[in-house]
């Protein structure tokens, strides 16, 4: 995902293919861990009632999740330097934005199509095998 994104887009530069799969794999593991903490959060805000603490689970939530695209941008910066960057709007922030949504959604299309494909299980198959055979 990452790679066509340095291919069709000016705003999005990666220097060699490598680069973009170490940078890939750093993006993936540092969404993970703004989702951990993002569900954490949630869950703290969550047990405890009123109107108050629901405005503030969504609030803290919506605050770590922007907020994690600056800190992943500096991660960035600071392991590939030149070699990768995010330019135009706010300093690249809307392209890492836009890039990290793509991730998302892709990995989203990946795993319901992988669940989709595990739905039926091998004994069924088995079942609907042997009664066709009859």
């Amino acid at each position: 995902m990452l790679n066509l994104f340095a291919e069709h887009w000016q705003d999005v530069f990666i220097d060699t293919f490598t680069t973009s799969l170490l940078a890939a794999i750093v993006l993936q593991v540092l969404l993970k861990l703004t989702m951990a903490l993002e569900h954490k959060v949630g869950a703290f805000f969550k047990a405890c009632p009123g109107r108050l603490m629901t405005f503030l689970r969504f609030f803290f939530a919506w605050l770590v999740l922007f907020g994690s695209k600056f800190v992943i941008l500096e991660v960035i910066v600071q392991m590939f330097g030149d070699d990768m960057r995010f330019l135009g709007a706010f300093h690249g922030v809307v392209a890492l934005i836009v890039v990290i949504v793509a991730m998302l959604v892709a990995e989203e299309i990946f795993v319901r199509i992988y669940r989709k494909l595990g739905d039926s299980s091998p004994s069924e198959e088995a079942g609907v095998r042997s009664e066709q055979a009859l």
